[in-house]
């Protein structure tokens, strides 16, 4: 995809955020794509997410909704979006209601959003303080025959905290029993999936600063280093770059820690003639990337672990010509299947009697390779976006095939960034070595 140009001439810093300012345009665009699913008359309301406890008077750094910033760009707790496309006011149909700021949260905070920033941010016109949202939403709901709520219908959804959105739900159905309610979540999963050229521009910004962190680390692995120093080193250089930290706890694991899927203690030492799984991602604007690289400790592979890294490799480069317009992820994930069971009997993993005699659920090849291929990134690590549609262009996905030997003390996945276009896609982390001829030179140079 081309980049967008307005955004490159808008390098400016945003005082509320470590990352620059993103245009409001983008988020128009998003709100206009949501407004098209909508039946006639119809109310959605989306809210933010909570500040989470600790313990004491502790708090959890603050997340936004991702739903809420997709339409509206706000980046700040207690805020909440109207959409009512319909309504007979035209100042009704997109309200962003905000947390009034004042002198005593300036003070201790630092000051929120002001009407008039809310609007620069967000594109919408109508910025509300949040007291008057009860008022405003008993005029609104006289006029609506439906409304949609926003839930978390991810696949792997899997906490049981309370969200605000819940909270809200229970409160304006007990309210308004007989309005018509409906899901938002299915709209906002196909309209996520297409990033637009802004988002793209944002994702590659995101990529590239993790590739900054890779090849930093890439100089300082050296036998002895313990993984939490090479931790130390992507924090580094994520901070400097805007980065706000990593996307999700960071795997940097040694030898056979590699082989544990989610190992995140990162407390070992990285020794001689052992690998380092590295797979670390970082948020910039609340997109994120997530990369996977496998790199020699000593900077040199034993010819063992090449053989086993190349057919990893080869793999890879097979799956990402895979994803393309057309194509289906079920199906997809079958034909990486069958590329992984060939390399596994070329390195004697297998025969051909584990696979003739193989369970059709769990194939031969999920001994050593047992996670998926893919999965849609985006504004979260894991994406939403429907496994069931074909894919598109626009659609941002990662392809990390891998092959875990306990055994031998091997665990090898290579993961990266990409954007499906129409002639050809984008790899947003091709900055990050990957051949074996390639780490070598740039450790030992």
């Amino acid at each position: 995809m081309a980049p967008c140009l307005t955004f490159l001439t808008l390098r400016v810093q945003n005082k509320f955020m470590k990352y620059d300012k993103i245009p409001s345009q983008l988020f128009t665009e998003n709100r206009q794509r949501f407004v098209k699913h909508l039946k006639p008359k119809s109310i959605a309301i989306f809210n933010s997410n909570d500040i989470m406890p600790t313990n004491a008077d502790g708090v959890m750094k603050f997340i936004q909704n991702k739903d809420i910033f997709h339409l509206s760009g706000a980046d700040q707790e207690e805020s909440v979006l109207v959409l009512f496309p319909d309504a007979y006011d035209h100042r009704h149909r997109e309200i962003l209601f905000l947390k009034e700021t004042n002198d005593h949260i300036a003070r201790w905070e630092g000051a929120k959003l002001d009407k008039d920033q809310g609007t620069e941010v967000s594109g919408i016109e109508n910025i509300m303080w949040l007291k008057d949202l009860e008022v405003t939403l008993a005029n609104l709901m006289s006029q609506a025959e439906h409304v949609y709520l926003n839930t978390n219908e991810h696949l792997r959804r899997a906490h049981e905290v309370e969200t605000r959105d819940d909270r809200f739900r229970k409160w304006l159905q007990e309210r308004y029993p007989l309005h018509r309610y409906e899901r938002s979540e299915p709209i906002m999963h196909q309209i996520r999936a297409i990033k637009l050229p802004i988002e793209v521009e944002l994702m590659q910004r995101v990529s590239t600063i993790n590739a900054k962190a890779f090849n930093r680390v890439l100089k300082f692995l050296k036998p002895g280093v313990k993984e939490y120093e090479l931790e130390a080193e992507f924090l580094h250089e994520y901070i400097r770059n805007q980065a706000d930290g990593f996307s999700y706890d960071p795997i940097i694991a040694s030898g056979e820690n590699a082989c544990v899927l989610h190992y995140i203690e990162n407390n070992d030492t990285c020794n001689d003639g052992e690998l380092v799984l590295f797979d670390c991602g970082c948020w910039y604007a609340n997109y994120a990337s997530d990369v996977t690289r496998a790199f020699p400790v000593n900077g040199r592979f034993t010819e063992r672990q090449k053989q086993v890294y190349n057919a990893v490799l080869r793999v890879q480069k097979a799956s990402l010509e895979m994803l393309r317009p057309g194509n289906q992820l079920h199906e997809y994930h079958k034909e990486v299947g069958k590329l992984m069971t060939d390399e596994l009997l070329q390195l004697g993993l297998i025969d051909k009697t584990d696979v003739k005699n193989e369970n059709p659920d769990w194939p031969a090849y999920k001994k050593y390779f047992m996670h998926g291929t893919s999965h849609y990134i985006g504004l979260d690590v894991h994406d939403v976006g429907l496994w069931t549609a074909k894919m598109e262009v626009g659609n941002a996905f990662t392809c990390e095939p891998g092959i875990y030997i306990p055994e031998e003390g091997i665990g090898i996945r290579i993961e990266d960034d990409i954007v499906i276009g129409e002639k050809e896609n984008l790899n947003m982390t091709s900055a990050i070595p990957k051949e074996v001829e390639e780490i070598e030179e740039a450790m030992n140079s």
